[in-house]
């Protein structure tokens, strides 16, 4: 009898913030590249989201959404789980990330019923209150996230936790990453009714 075949999840990861050398999305591509070297099975999709457009419902015609949307919701409803990644602005949520959640809220919301982590570097808080309003949000939306561990990156505290290009070079935090992701992977398979290994 052939061994069971790790079961794969595919985690859409968006990153609240749009400039280039972003912290948050460096929190994207560790968590990808921690997914590749030590944890089997869970494959990180970083979805772009600079592209959508403001949310304006005059711009869906005959059901329909424009290019960009449609594109993002596929993303979304292709996804088994998902990774937020996002900074604090004004002590909430930042505009692009609440933005796509909105786009993807749309009938028929695309992210209802699957579990989610939410990953944020910021200022003294670390984005924790950005992460709490993410959570609000998720409640209407259907979305379960997982309660432990948090993970609230102070950026700009030392030690220095990114470089110049917004990669993540803190070995500490990149092992907190790697216990969310865990985590994640654990909520996701449970909720989807499966154990770690599925049978081919």
């Amino acid at each position: 009898m052939e061994a069971p075949t790790k079961a794969v999840l595919r985690v859409a990861a968006i990153s609240g913030s749009l400039r280039r050398a972003s912290a948050n999305t460096g929190l994207i591509r560790a968590a990808a590249e921690i997914c590749k070297e030590s944890i089997p099975g869970m494959q990180i999709d970083h979805v772009d989201i600079s592209e959508l457009p403001l949310l304006n419902t005059d711009l869906e015609v005959d059901g329909g959404f424009p290019p960009a949307v449609e594109a993002f919701r596929n993303k979304v409803r292709g996804a088994d789980c998902f990774l937020f990644a996002s900074p604090e602005y004004n002590y909430s949520i930042s505009g692009p990330l609440k933005n796509a959640l909105d786009w993807g809220s749309r009938p028929p919301n695309c992210w209802g019923d699957r579990a989610a982590a939410i990953l944020s570097a910021s200022g003294g808080s670390g984005g924790s209150r950005s992460q709490y309003h993410i959570r609000q949000v998720g409640v209407f939306l259907d979305i379960h996230f997982i309660n432990k561990p948090e993970v609230f990156t102070k950026a700009h505290q030392p030690p220095k936790k990114f470089d110049g290009d917004g990669n993540l070079i803190d070995p500490e935090t990149k092992e907190q990453l790697r216990k969310m992701l865990l985590s994640l992977q654990a909520f996701a398979l449970r909720l989807q009714g499966k154990s770690e290994y599925s049978e081919v």
